[in-house]
């Protein structure tokens, strides 16, 4: 028995398993229950530290702030970040690390991160920047001893190292990409809550219509929930008003992140409008789920397995090597197109 048997049985990630096993904040006390109970069934058992003290030692602390923004409180099941885990787990192993979870509330991060410190739990953090502020990010930084590396943000004043992903490029592909099939009249589907990665995807589209002589008329945005893949009724609602007041339903829907674009694409269906025929979709992340909708969701790559080995690799080398210059990393997007964007017949 493996954590990975223990995760399919309980339907969780390993990740949850692992905060489970490890007594570890970041998990409902109904899950660490019901994880605890099947591992006890099966008589699972940990590997020895004592088999291994000098591997015990190399341990690498993955830090998130739990229920803010966009980062609910079981991260780790939601797609994104699960596959994101699971790669910087993997790289982790490759040296010889161990990977440990952790979460702090928002109200009383400071003191729960000199706790942290205190207990020296970890040679290195890597910090999930997504939902987190640059004042957020700097007064981590100045708490810890530890190296740090920060993931999927970037400030670019901090002397912190950051790996993020190409935001601007990501949507000015979605955004070429919906141009170039002929489209003109384009909406855009924002997320009512901001983070910095979202404010670069609307840079990054605006940009591309720009190039293309193009643009989204200011009644032509809309703002949900990022969380939800089931259909909203307050997008149904602005769409409705939208058609209400004599505009016609755009052609397209740039939508910021593939969770919006799927609950778009399920609100559109239940207003009767069809994908792509009536109503093209793109959304952005490339989540697993991108191939489950129907029709599959075009959408923006982000290579996440490449933005994980990077923040592994770049925390070793601080560990083995530390340097006082810091480094920022922006990893490059790829479109894929699928069946939810069409041209204009």
């Amino acid at each position: 028995m493996r954590m990975e048997d223990i995760a399919k049985i309980a339907g969780v990630s390993k990740a949850a398993v692992s905060f489970a096993l490890s007594g570890k904040q970041g998990i409902s006390a109904e899950t660490r229950e019901r994880i605890l109970q099947i591992a006890k069934e099966h008589g699972y058992s940990p590997k020895s530290k004592s088999a291994a003290p000098e591997q015990a030692l190399k341990t690498l602390l993955f830090l998130a702030f739990a229920n803010s923004g966009i980062v609910l409180e079981q991260y780790y099941q939601q797609p994104f970040f699960r596959e994101l885990i699971q790669y910087i787990e993997e790289r982790c192993r490759s040296y010889g690390y161990s990977l440990m979870f952790s979460s702090v509330e928002p109200e009383h991060y400071v003191e729960e991160i000199k706790t942290i410190v205190e207990e020296k739990r970890s040679d290195g953090v890597i910090l999930l920047g997504t939902n987190l502020s640059q004042a957020q990010i700097a007064a981590i930084a100045n708490e810890l001893t530890a190296p740090l590396v920060v993931l999927d943000t970037c400030y670019e004043t901090l002397p912190v190292h950051f790996i993020e992903i190409n935001n601007v490029m990501g949507a000015y592909q979605a955004g070429a990409h919906l141009a170039g099939l002929g489209h003109r009249n384009i909406g855009y589907i924002a997320s009512n809550v901001r983070i910095h990665n979202f404010e670069d995807r609307k840079r990054g589209f605006l940009a591309a219509l720009r190039d293309h002589q193009l643009e989204v008329a200011g009644d032509g945005f809309f703002a949900v929930a990022p969380t939800i893949l089931s259909s909203q009724d307050e997008l149904k609602s602005q769409l409705s008003a939208y058609l209400a007041s004599g505009k016609p339903m755009p052609t397209a829907l740039f939508c910021e992140c593939d969770y919006i674009a799927i609950s778009a694409i399920k609100t559109l269906g239940e207003l009767n409008y069809r994908i792509p025929e009536d109503v093209s979709v793109v959304g952005f992340d490339n989540i697993s789920e991108a191939r489950i909708v129907s029709p599959e969701l075009s959408t923006v790559h982000v290579e996440k397995e490449r933005m994980a080995q990077l923040a592994v690799d770049l925390m070793i080398q601080s560990i083995e090597s530390p340097q006082p210059v810091k480094t920022k990393v922006k990893v490059d997007t790829q479109f894929i197109p699928r069946g939810s964007s069409s041209g204009i017949k």
